[in-house]
């Protein structure tokens, strides 16, 4: 089977999408879903940047596991062509996007994901718990699920 190509979307690449792609990906491994291939982007990244210290120590410490080679990419043309689904993080990133496949987290969850850029561990880890929150909502309206269900 076609791996179907997800990619979370936020401003740097940094906190938010990176987050998102984690928690997806450890959810699709505990469900052994295993045909999504998941990543990120950020509409402004700085290509190769690291993942912020926050967002890796929130992660860390909720036991989702992170990849540490990560690095920030910025989105391309051909990676929205290429991707099944781009969601990003705000409603407002995704009308920056006209494309059939760009959706937002608002569109699937209900709500936009706020930036935690810049605050504390405190704000990450509450950012965190929203995605966290927010993954069967997601899952559903992208209707990711094992087969034969």
């Amino acid at each position: 089977m076609k791996h179907k190509k997800i990619i979370f979307v936020c401003t740097g690449n940094t906190c938010r999408s990176p987050m998102a792609e984690a928690v997806l990906k450890a959810t699709l491994k505990r469900k052994k879903i295993t045909w999504y291939a998941v990543s990120s982007a950020g509409l402004n990244a700085e290509n190769g940047a690291p993942m912020s210290e926050n967002s890796r120590a929130v992660l860390k410490a909720a036991g989702i596991p992170v990849r540490e080679n990560f690095c920030a990419r910025r989105l391309t043309p051909k990676m929205i062509a290429e991707a099944d689904c781009v969601v990003c993080m705000t409603e407002a990133q995704a009308n920056r996007l006209h494309a059939p496949n760009v959706t937002s987290m608002r569109a699937l969850t209900g709500q936009d994901i706020p930036d935690p850029y810049g605050q504390d561990e405190a704000v990450y880890r509450a950012t965190l718990h929203i995605l966290m929150e927010s993954m069967p909502a997601l899952m559903d309206g992208l209707q990711i699920k094992r087969q034969g269900e």
